[in-house]
């Protein structure tokens, strides 16, 4: 059984996925495309009646990160260990340390991130109403009280590297990356609905290092799972088809423009700028590069507790600052054990 009796609610008690403790998902076409009958999974009376976004009017600097997993579709808080939902959310450096103590420090960290109701011109959120920002500069739009120029604001502090970091970019010759300054991150601890095999989000993630590929000096947006998945060696989700972390050498970079280009090529580095410029419009990124928007999905059990941590760091210095940008957390009931990234409106590199 699942647990739950008829005289708890359950409404098919012969359905170990199907009780008032999982959550409800949308049905989708079944073989040849027709249409599967609607299951009421949550056993609340109605079918398909998916959560509601929770993130309209959240202020772009609150201080709370559990509205920072609201903003990006995170709406339930478990009520326990039988529960499913976040169970907590808390402000990190990238390895999972504490914020900065300092007090000019601190402020700065906070800085680094915003739940902001667009970024820029032409990036509307994926889901709701608001998307969360996490930069080594500053997470606001160029109009945002609080912005500076992604050409470098120094927060003044500097941190260690996460789990499985520093990672050497594919094609990019003998360099090491230099240790993280000025990182931010968010980190939360979710226990997982036991109807789901796993989940995706949408990351978006532009940058001041163009055109500047392969130095020990470039960002990087992290994306850890804990536990990590089972075929990974470490918990970082977020890398193209060379396994490249999330940086100016990422392959998802399409977002760009050079002299004598589309397609533009970096010291051998050849990117196929197919999305033009446009995105970038009201960001501070104008003339920089970024990847669109992706998909990222991985592997969960169902009722695992897994912990998921964004975050972007500056290497080395506390010059060219990138952002990333998080939305639409997603639960799938079907996932295979691969971790994989792709692009939402256009085809892979």
């Amino acid at each position: 059984g699942d647990g739950y009796t008829e005289q708890q609610g359950d409404c098919d008690d012969c359905n170990p996925l199907v009780n008032p403790g999982v959550v409800e998902l949308a049905t989708v076409g079944g073989e040849g495309g027709g249409a599967l009958e609607g299951v009421d999974d949550d056993c609340d009376g109605e079918i398909d009646n998916l959560p509601e976004p929770c993130d309209r009017d959240i202020p772009i600097d609150d201080a709370d990160p559990l509205k920072a997993a609201k903003a990006v579709e995170l709406c339930k808080t478990s009520s326990g260990p039988g529960d499913w939902g976040v169970v907590s959310a808390t402000w990190v450096m990238v390895d999972g340390s504490p914020p900065p103590e300092g007090a000019e420090q601190n402020a700065n960290f906070h800085l680094g991130h915003g739940i902001l109701p667009k970024f820029g011109a032409n990036i509307p959120p994926k889901a709701g109403a608001r998307l969360l920002a996490l930069s080594s500069g500053t997470a606001r739009q160029a109009s945002d009280e609080g912005f500076e120029s992604p050409m470098g604001f120094n927060k003044k502090y500097e941190g260690e590297f996460p789990e499985g970091f520093p990672k050497d970019p594919r094609d990019c010759g003998d360099f090491v990356p230099l240790k993280p300054s000025d990182p931010t991150a968010v980190e939360i601890a979710i226990r997982v609905p036991t109807n789901v095999r796993g989940f995706a989000f949408n990351i978006n993630y532009v940058t001041y290092d163009w055109p500047l590929a392969c130095t020990e000096f470039n960002d990087y947006f992290v994306a850890l799972l804990s536990p990590r998945p089972a075929n990974l060696i470490d918990g970082h989700i977020l890398f193209d088809n060379k396994r490249n972390a999330m940086s100016i050498n990422n392959a998802f970079i399409d977002v760009c423009s050079c002299d004598g280009g589309p397609p533009c090529n970096l010291d051998g580095r050849v990117y196929a700028c197919s999305s033009g410029t446009s995105e970038l419009l009201g960001t501070g990124f104008e003339g920089r590069a970024g990847t669109g928007w992706l998909v990222t999905s991985a592997p969960v059990e169902p009722g695992q507790l897994i912990k998921i941590r964004w975050g972007a760091y500056d290497a080395g210095d506390h010059q060219l600052d990138s952002t990333g940008l998080v939305d639409n957390w997603v639960w799938l009931a079907e996932k295979d054990e691969t971790v994989s990234t792709v692009p939402v409106d256009r085809p892979p590199p």
